[in-house]
């Protein structure tokens, strides 16, 4: 809800029950990083409710400029570097848990559902689980710390005000992978801008994103993208799990959607 005030708006915001760990979460983070997340006027846990001031325009204002998030993606990876000291502090505070040590379970327990897929699409995901699995190892052999991962960071939740960016809507986040975060952010840059997927866009992304981790992490990341996609349909289930009814129809759509890019990670 958008509430205006002497001098401009400030916003009020009240997470639902899967949510209900955003307003301390944003909070903690708004004190340690306040100038790359939403300024935290106000929260109160009990009623899972944010007031925020206002961060700007979002990017799809601006068309989610390529420019921009060379831009943000180095300080978002910062973020997340420092964030890695807390990742134990969050989880303890409801932040759902998505370590990478988790995913062979979590894959598991997705095929366990009545997903919204033809039967074969689900006889691939079964039996890619061993090879799922000995990706995951892979992956944890970089040894690459566990932190924060926002899972939805798109051009609607990243704000301008001027030259300032700040990232928003850390509802759907997990301790996870730090990698994985750019799903997301690729998947838009797919569909939105209609890069194709070798276009150098990515290239220079990746690069900016990884330059706070150090270097010979390429390998690491293209590791993190694919079975990323996976980790991504793992958090849309943990949400799907508090809808029914029409709620649910709708999701599905949305939800079949992320799911055949993940079973298309299935043939690399």
């Amino acid at each position: 809800m958008r509430v205006p005030v002497e001098g401009g708006y400030v916003w009020f915001k009240a997470c639902s029950p899967v949510q209900a760990f955003e307003p301390r979460l944003t909070a903690s983070l708004f004190g340690r990083w306040p100038d790359r997340v939403a300024e935290v006027i106000a929260w109160e846990e009990h009623l899972s409710w944010l007031l925020l001031a206002d961060a700007g325009s979002p990017m799809r204002a601006f068309g989610n400029p390529p420019e921009t998030w060379l831009d943000l993606l180095p300080k978002y990876a910062e973020l997340q570097r420092g964030e890695a000291a807390y990742a134990g502090d969050h989880i303890a505070n409801g932040v759902p848990d998505l370590r990478p040590e988790l995913w062979p379970g979590r894959f598991e327990s997705l095929l366990q559902l009545d997903l919204p897929l033809e039967h074969a699409e689900i006889e691939n995901l079964r039996r890619f689980a061993p090879r799922f699995a000995a990706l995951c190892r892979e992956l944890a052999g970089y040894g690459l710390p566990e932190t924060i991962q926002h899972d939805d960071l798109h051009m609607s939740n990243v704000y301008a005000k001027g030259a300032h960016l700040r990232v928003l809507d850390w509802g759907d986040s997990s301790v996870s992978h730090p990698f994985v975060s750019l799903v997301v952010t690729f998947r838009f840059l797919e569909e939105v801008n209609g890069l194709a997927p070798g276009d150098r866009w990515f290239d220079r992304l990746r690069d900016a994103y990884l330059e706070p981790w150090g270097t010979g992490l390429e390998k690491a990341f293209r590791l993190a993208m694919r079975v990323g996609a996976f980790v991504h349909a793992f958090a849309w289930a943990r949400q799907r799990g508090y809808l029914a009814g029409a709620a649910l129809a709708n999701f599905d759509r949305a939800f079949s959607i992320i799911l055949r890019r993940a079973v298309a990670r299935t043939y690399e």
